[in-house]
């Protein structure tokens, strides 16, 4: 598992912010696939961070959220987007791409539902319509 797989949503996205945002204040490639770099915090803090790539557990930063624990926090996210650009775009293609998927599931849900509607006798919708009702005064009779 890389960076980003083991890194929350929420350190992803803020990390993508402060990557496009250009709080990397500095960094360098230390060795293969490890990086050092100063990233820019909240309230003028500047946090120092070490990712190594390849070993994405032995990444730290010195921020609150991470420092002393095995996580992956937005900071550690901003060093590798700023160091390896094309794996900003990539992931960035990648949600996109989910997202046009995600979109074609629910049209093709909604379809599929106008055409099973439609499939029904008036017999049937009517005793489908009141089973939904009854079901939803259920739950806000429980509520």
């Amino acid at each position: 598992m890389g960076l980003i797989e083991l890194a929350s949503n929420n350190s992803v996205w803020r990390g993508m912010d402060y990557y496009k945002n250009k709080k990397v204040v500095s960094w360098e490639l230390s060795e293969t696939g490890i990086y050092e770099g100063v990233v820019s915090g909240s309230e003028s803090n500047a946090y120092t961070v070490h990712i190594d790539t390849g070993h994405p557990r032995k990444s730290s930063c010195n921020c609150p959220f991470a420092d002393g624990r095995r996580v992956i926090c937005k900071h550690m996210i901003a060093l590798y987007f700023t160091a390896e650009p094309e794996i900003a775009k990539d992931f960035l293609k990648e949600v996109e791409k989910w997202e046009n998927e995600e979109e074609e599931r629910e049209r093709q849900h909604y379809e599929d539902m106008k055409k099973y509607v439609k499939s029904l006798s008036k017999t049937e919708l009517q005793g489908q319509l009141l089973d939904a009702l009854m079901q939803l005064e259920e739950r806000r009779y429980y509520r």
